[in-house]
């Protein structure tokens, strides 16, 4: 997969005056240039087309993701965190206490930890789930008047929620990975277990007074289920 931050270069002595980007099956970023145009237009020009081409990269990898697919961990990989896929850069970190930072779209990983980079990442994953669903708890349990008796996050890999008979709730911490919308209905529906400890129509009435549109974000997860994983 191609890095959003980098790109061939392929000047023509048969264009005058137009530059053009584009992204290939494999993710390479190409750009054609004419034979004279200066590197700093040609620079330019990329860096105002680097949301697209991070988009379109991203979409690539939607459509090429399989089951299971690990990842390498190598410059230029894409990773998902709310709703959106980020590159990987490995850098000298010695500055930065944190050994995987998400720092101006982009995660910065210590050439240093790039052994245990997976643990890291892991890691990041679980203090960011941990501190969203907090958040969003709050929000969501005073409005459905509903309060677990604790909260605790899992390293589950396809079970992204649920709710024991003690009215306590678990959440994998991949559920970070998807967007706002998705982690709130996930919260919603194992609150609504608090009051039904079922699917009966009661339980998904209660989903509905939150979410009526509640299949999309079902939807949004059997989707992208293969994505969710590092």
């Amino acid at each position: 997969m191609g890095h959003p931050g980098s790109y061939e270069l392929v000047r023509s002595k048969k264009r005058k005056k137009t530059i053009t980007l584009t992204v290939k099956r494999d993710g390479k970023v190409v750009i054609y240039a004419p034979y004279r145009t200066p590197v700093t237009e040609i620079d330019g020009f990329f860096e105002s087309k680097k949301t697209w081409v991070r988009d379109k990269l991203a979409e690539q990898e939607r459509r090429s993701g399989t089951e299971g697919k690990e990842k390498h961990f190598v410059p230029g990989e894409l990773f998902l965190y709310l709703g959106d896929f980020y590159p990987l850069e490995i850098r000298d970190l010695n500055g930065l206490r944190q050994p995987l930072v998400l720092s101006y779209g982009v995660f910065l990983l210590g050439e240093d930890k790039v052994d245990t980079a997976r643990e890291h990442f892991v890691r990041w994953y679980q203090k960011r789930a941990a501190e969203v669903i907090a958040e969003r708890m709050g929000h969501w349990s005073k409005r459905l008047q509903l309060a677990p008796e604790g909260i605790t996050i899992t390293g589950a890999q396809h079970r992204y929620g649920s709710c024991s008979s003690r009215n306590r709730l678990s959440f994998s911490w991949r559920i970070v990975m998807a967007p706002y919308e998705v982690i709130d209905y996930v919260i919603v529906h194992e609150l609504a277990h608090i009051k039904e400890k079922n699917h009966s129509h009661r339980f998904w009435d209660v989903v509905a007074s939150i979410f009526p549109d509640y299949r999309k974000q079902r939807g949004w997860l059997r989707e992208n289920n293969h994505l969710m994983t590092v």
